[in-house]
């Protein structure tokens, strides 16, 4: 996996902004977003009871990497009614995958940079 794998899916523009380019900060805060995403992804089945906590987890944790498409389906399975919910989750997962395959090739190369010094 290299960076011509990103999809567009996670914009690290933003990221690199808000860690103003310190790639300790930014593995740390991709980690973390990993972990998240780890911890809540089962729960996001509309049989789960916890189901609109861990939408809400996952729009932040979102939000703070810059996956502005994930963050925004997890916003409206989190608003949404309970009817429709297991359609909206699935867009969630669809979501998260694509940010999480994005985050997986950003983080590669950044340990490629790091091994060039």
């Amino acid at each position: 996996m290299a960076l011509r794998d990103v999809t567009g899916a996670v914009d690290f523009g933003h990221l690199e902004a808000y860690t103003l380019n310190d790639t300790v900060v930014m593995e740390e805060v991709l980690r973390i977003f990993q972990q998240q995403c780890e911890l809540w992804t089962p729960l996001l089945s509309a049989d789960h009871p916890g189901w609109r906590d861990a939408a809400h987890t996952i729009k932040g944790a979102a939000a703070g990497v810059g996956a502005g498409i994930l963050a925004a389906a997890a916003e409206l399975a989190e608003r949404g009614d309970d009817e429709g919910a297991e359609m909206r989750l699935e867009r969630v997962r669809s979501a998260l995958n694509a940010a999480q395959m994005d985050v997986a090739a950003y983080l590669h190369e950044l340990q490629l940079r790091s091994l060039k010094g």
